[in-house]
């Protein structure tokens, strides 16, 4: 989509962190943009801010894990845009627990949030996109944990799912005219550590407790050193807009977990080469 001006685009998670800045960055390019996000609040400032340099936004409040709520966020803004021509599945949350800690609500609201919702949203956008004629992209927020299980396992779990979604959809979505991206970011300057304050009140009483956070285990600080130290969420709104530009299949934000990604990539390799040369029984 080389022309983004004029066009319109739903952002999930869109109130602050990657989100926003993803907002931010398309709205600075003269896209329409729907910002839905679960905190009322946040949202509104992050639109008033917006409004403030006469881009042309809107916001929704919706808990991007119940699909009801998705696909009435879906359908404000249509009544209020007309078209949708981007969607960036982009909400998330962290925690999920390690081995051992682990329940079932906190999977169901890692799955819901951090893979569900993006295949509601291609499920819902999809066709809208497609009726309309005029082309697209999908852009979903997946992680460097998408491609190497280096986080809890829950979180690990979502965001692989959302690369193979992403990667598995690029061929059949490119014949219709629609783009497919996934976004794995490295340490971004979020509050992905905060995950916990908007847990929905239907989970928070079977969710307390270790499996809801990696609380102060050595992981938990490292990474929320890293995170404070981190690249600037409107830098890789821009890397978004390039990518959705030019059609980049992996928007990456930084080199820092490529030697990991080649490790992986070698491990699998090895594995390869213990039954080279073996002829399979049939």
């Amino acid at each position: 989509m080389r022309d983004l001006a004029g066009k319109t685009a739903f952002v999930t998670g869109a109130a602050s962190g990657i989100g926003l800045g993803i907002a931010t960055a398309l709205a600075q390019s003269g896209v329409k943009v729907m910002l839905c996000d679960i905190e009322q609040e946040a949202l509104d400032r992050a639109v008033a801010e917006l409004k403030a340099t006469n881009a042309d936004v809107d916001g929704v409040v919706a808990d991007v894990s119940l699909k009801a709520q998705l696909q009435a966020a879906a359908d404000a803004t249509v009544a209020r845009f007309g078209k949708v021509h981007v969607l960036v599945n982009n909400a998330g949350v962290g925690g999920g627990g390690g081995y051992g800690e682990w329940n079932d609500a906190s999977w169901d609201w890692t799955l819901g949030v951090n893979l569900m919702s993006v295949i509601w949203g291609i499920e819902i956008f999809g066709p809208l996109m497609e009726a309309h004629g005029e082309g697209g992209q999908i852009v979903s927020t997946a992680s460097m944990a998408g491609l190497v299980a280096a986080v809890a396992p829950a979180y690990n779990v979502t965001k692989y799912g959302v690369v193979a979604l992403s990667e598995g959809l690029r061929g059949p979505l490119a014949a219709k005219g629609i783009g497919v991206s996934v976004l794995c970011p490295g340490f971004i300057r979020t509050r992905i550590m905060e995950s916990a304050r908007n847990l929905p009140g239907r989970l928070s009483e079977a969710m307390a407790g270790p499996s809801m956070e990696t609380g102060n285990s050595e992981f938990a600080r490292m990474a929320e050193a890293a995170i404070a130290a981190g690249i600037d969420p409107l830098y890789v709104g821009e890397l978004v807009v390039e990518g959705i530009e030019n059609d980049w299949a992996y928007i990456f934000t930084d080199t820092q977990f490529e030697p990991s990604v080649d490790a992986r990539f070698a491990a699998i390799k090895a594995g390869f080469d213990l039954i080279r040369g073996r002829e399979p029984r049939h």
